[in-house]
């Protein structure tokens, strides 16, 4: 089937605005590009460092300047489930390296930490940052020039942004994303979400809480549930930079082990040498940045990637914002619904069909581009194949041609709904997201008077006073990335459900974010310019009548134009509790740097070539005078 007209629409704007600075960046690529093995541009004292600390075989290979060499960036650690399967994953690609007549090296770490531990305590303030530090190491690590191709092993929420950050700035390098895939299912959303309800009322105790925790995050591999993490591998591979079909295979297993060492003797394939030249700087272009926002609005991914993904296109000098977001989604049907929306874990997912079901779906109904470069090869069709072991070999099928459960993923002549799971919502409190597709219909109008907070916090205290038994939007500020770093506010997700199941007509409006776990609670989040930027929503005063209608994308407050004029952004009266304590101290440069939310909310500047392009989120405060 031939494009999607809307999908066409959003590709051409894109081009055009990013034209200047795409041309920049691959002007880039093609000057990097000037020597096979890389290595040979190095002196010998320079090269003699670089194999300095390598034994056997593989130190002559790098010697001899003959073979190609990857550079490995991992995000290992062992205290977190999501990485921890990376442990081994490196002695895997040198040995199928070397099967494939090239070598290996492991180039550097990447940290990587863990919203799910963080929250709601001090850590996860530097939780959006770390997407910044991450990308930083990835270009240390690749910095020596002695790698012709990389593998980029990353998995969770800032984690792959970040790798992908880093790595575009060596778009020359062939780079292949290696996953380590989900953990095994625990126990369902929907049991571990009621307990924490029961313990935000205190029907339940601190040990039945862990119990339940712990019985849903019980082992190694991503969480379960369809938040940043699995967003992320989804992303990878629709746009072009997972081996097709190993997002979602389970760590510790024979065909997990085989695809990671796949990835290794394919990346080898995709040097300059080798005749199949694929860089990363030209997989990620236009439409494999347009592919990857239309297959997160057909499966209701994470709204960190409204974020995620503006950042990811700059570094490729391509630029994206929430029109073009707000636009796919009201053409792109609603294809998959996961926890939170609704009760199946990833593991369901893929055994209904996953990724390659999905991207065949799309592509048929002409809303994914075909026509792009990936790591398999031309094409995206190579992506409505799913990978398994015959006899013992890696091969690739064709996906199923139905859904094994229609309850979770169906085809677009059956969508759960006709548009996307994402609105941007606008009017005088800014611009901001709203992820409805976790939201019932009947939730996504409300008009209530207006509770006004700076800290989630403040929000907990109220709520154990017994204050919230009522209708109302809680206005949540000083949220964004400039006041505290943008941690996600998931402590208020229990509260406001256990409001809403008792009857209220309750939301949420905050400068900062929810993420990919943003759940049944109409809530407007990453609402721009945010308040330190001098943003609307700083205006909002207690009792003011706050209108969301997550249908027509409207956000508002009925106070009389000339009042609302008038009134000064609400200053900050708690400074210094977000600059000291837990490493707060060494962000305070990004903190003052960051860019607004619409604008990736990354420190790194503005982009070789860029001539001013402004999200109408600068628009709306200009025009209010704010």
């Amino acid at each position: 089937m031939s494009p999607h007209s809307q999908l066409m629409k959003v590709t051409r704007r894109v081009i055009e605005r990013s034209k200047p600075t795409r041309e920049a960046y691959v002007a880039r690529v093609a000057a990097a590009q000037d020597r096979f093995p890389a290595r040979g541009a190095l002196s010998c004292a320079n090269l003699a460092h670089g194999f300095a600390a390598i034994e056997g075989r593989d130190k002559i290979a790098i010697k001899s300047i003959r073979e190609p060499n990857i550079g490995i960036v991992s995000s290992y650690n062992e205290m977190l489930s999501a990485h921890a399967p990376y442990k081994n994953y490196p002695d895997l690609i040198k040995e199928a390296a070397r099967e494939n007549g090239g070598v290996a090296q492991f180039a550097g770490g990447v940290p990587a930490m863990c919203d799910g531990v963080t929250q709601g305590n001090a850590g996860m303030e530097l939780s959006l940052f770390s997407r910044e530090v991450i990308a930083m190491s990835t270009a240390v690590a690749l910095t020596h020039n002695m790698f012709d191709a990389a593998l980029c092993l990353g998995i969770c929420d800032k984690i792959v942004p970040g790798l992908v950050i880093g790595a575009l700035q060596f778009g020359h390098l062939p780079t292949i994303f290696v996953p380590a895939g989900p953990m095994t299912s625990g126990i369902s959303n929907d049991a571990k979400a009621k307990v924490r309800q029961q313990f935000a009322t205190g029907q339940c105790g601190r040990d039945a809480l862990l119990e339940s925790e712990a019985a849903a995050y019980h082992g190694q591999g991503t969480c379960t549930f369809y938040g940043t993490a699995n967003s992320n591998q989804m992303l990878m591979e629709v746009m072009g930079l997972h081996l097709p079909g190993a997002a979602f295979i389970h760590p510790h297993t024979p065909l997990r082990d085989e695809l990671t060492a796949a990835a290794a003797r394919r990346v080898l394939d995709l040097t300059v040498e080798r005749g199949n030249y694929t860089p990363i700087g030209h997989v990620i272009d236009e439409k494999a940045i347009i592919n990857g926002i239309v297959a997160l609005l057909a499966t209701g991914g994470s709204t960190n990637h409204t974020m995620h993904l503006v950042a990811m296109a700059r570094a490729a000098g391509v630029i994206i914002d929430w029109d073009d977001f707000d636009t796919l989604s009201q053409t792109v049907p609603l294809l998959a619904r996961v926890y939170p929306n609704g009760k199946a874990d990833v593991n369901h997912f893929h055994a209904a069909g996953g990724v390659a079901f999905l991207v065949r779906e799309l592509l048929d109904g002409g809303l994914l581009h075909e026509d792009v470069k990936t790591v398999a090869g031309e094409g995206l069709r190579h992506y409505t194949k799913e990978p398994k072991l015959l006899d013992g070999k890696l091969a690739w099928v064709d996906a199923v041609e139905q859904s094994a459960d229609t309850g979770v993923l169906r085809g677009v002549a059956e969508p759960f709904q006709p548009d996307g799971g994402l609105r941007l919502m606008q009017g005088r409190l800014g611009r901001g997201v709203i992820k409805v597709s976790a939201v019932a219909p009947e939730r996504r109008r409300v008009r209530a008077p207006a509770i006004v907070f700076d800290s989630q916090e403040a929000v907990q205290e109220a709520f154990d006073a017994g204050k919230l038994e009522r209708d109302f939007v809680a206005v949540v500020r000083f949220q964004g990335a400039r006041a505290n770093g943008m941690p996600e506010l998931h402590r208020l997700t229990p509260l406001l459900g256990v409001l809403q199941d008792k009857g209220f007509h309750v939301a949420l409006v905050t400068d900062g974010r929810m993420s990919g776990a943003s759940g049944k609670v109409p809530a407007v989040i990453h609402v721009s310019p945010e308040t330190l930027l001098h943003g609307p929503i700083g205006k909002v005063r207690d009792g003011d009548m706050i209108v969301i209608d997550a249908v027509e994308g409207v956000l508002d407050v009925e106070v009389d134009a000339a009042g609302w004029e008038a009134r000064p952004v609400a200053q900050p009266t708690h400074q210094e509790s977000n600059k000291v304590g837990f490493g707060r101290e060494l962000f305070g440069v990004f903190r003052a740097a960051a860019a607004p939310a619409e604008l990736g909310a990354g420190v790194f500047g503005p982009l070789v070539g860029e001539t001013g392009h402004a999200p109408a989120a600068a628009q709306v405060t200009q025009h209010q005078g704010a």
